[in-house]
């Protein structure tokens, strides 16, 4: 029996505070809550990155405009890649009334030269036919064009790039920047070599820039690849 004189403590009501996932959770499944008590948005404040506290509304007017800033930066690029395309797919183009013009092999060869030097910006270029040099002896296109027999040994720094059948662009060895440029190989700072045609490959188109970073790994060989299929056809006519 207990004792009359005695008093019993209820034990202390303690409310939970609520956690931050179930606050998420909450404002997630109540997207109506702040329509509810707008006024509490004017009450709310963040830590700024420059110092100070913002309003949730300044916040998020501040987040908006950042992803705007980060999507007008990706439309702009975009456009950059867009007009660049354009103005490559016109020189294809050109390319390839130029040599549809073209009736024999030396001025099949000459308008691939131009091409290449004013249609696609090359500081030096030269197209390697394999075959018998005497049987080309009679095409003059200086030291543009040169035709060299398969098997010649002066080849062999090319061999992984041949047998690749792809366009790589970047950075040469020494013994494949002299055997293309010669006398202006100081001056190469990159080079793209595109193979003409596949199997058997009828040669390779060597397009040398003095900038380092104009042909690089990273590049896209659409392009070349287009340019490489396009010199192939028009030479096997010959």
């Amino acid at each position: 029996m207990s004792n009359p004189g005695s008093t019993q403590r209820k034990p202390d009501f303690v409310e939970e505070t609520p956690s931050e996932a179930a606050v998420v959770d909450y404002l997630a499944a109540n997207p109506e809550f702040f329509e509810r008590h707008a006024s509490l948005l004017d009450t709310l404040r963040l830590p700024h990155a420059a110092g100070g506290t913002v309003s949730l509304v300044e916040r998020q007017v501040s987040m908006l405009r950042q992803k705007e800033l980060k999507l007008e930066r990706q439309l702009r690029d975009l456009i950059a890649v867009a007009r660049t395309n354009d103005t490559l797919a016109a020189k294809v183009h050109a390319l390839s009334t130029q040599l549809l013009a073209a009736r024999k092999l030396d001025t099949t060869i000459a308008a691939i030269e131009e091409a290449m030097r004013s249609g696609f910006g090359a500081d030096h270029a030269v197209l390697v036919l394999f075959g018998d040099p005497e049987a080309f002896k009679d095409i003059d296109a200086g030291r543009f064009f040169r035709v060299v027999d398969r098997n010649d040994e002066s080849l062999g720094p090319f061999d992984t790039f041949l047998k690749s059948n792809s366009a790589r662009c970047g950075q040469v060895r020494d013994t494949q920047r002299e055997f293309l440029f010669r006398q202006e190989a100081e001056e190469i700072g990159s080079v793209a070599l595109v193979p003409l045609d596949k199997k058997p490959c009828l040669g390779f188109l060597a397009i040398g820039s003095v900038d380092a970073e104009r042909f690089h790994p990273g590049m896209s060989i659409d392009f070349l690849t287009r340019v490489g299929a396009l010199v192939a056809e028009a030479l096997k006519r010959f």
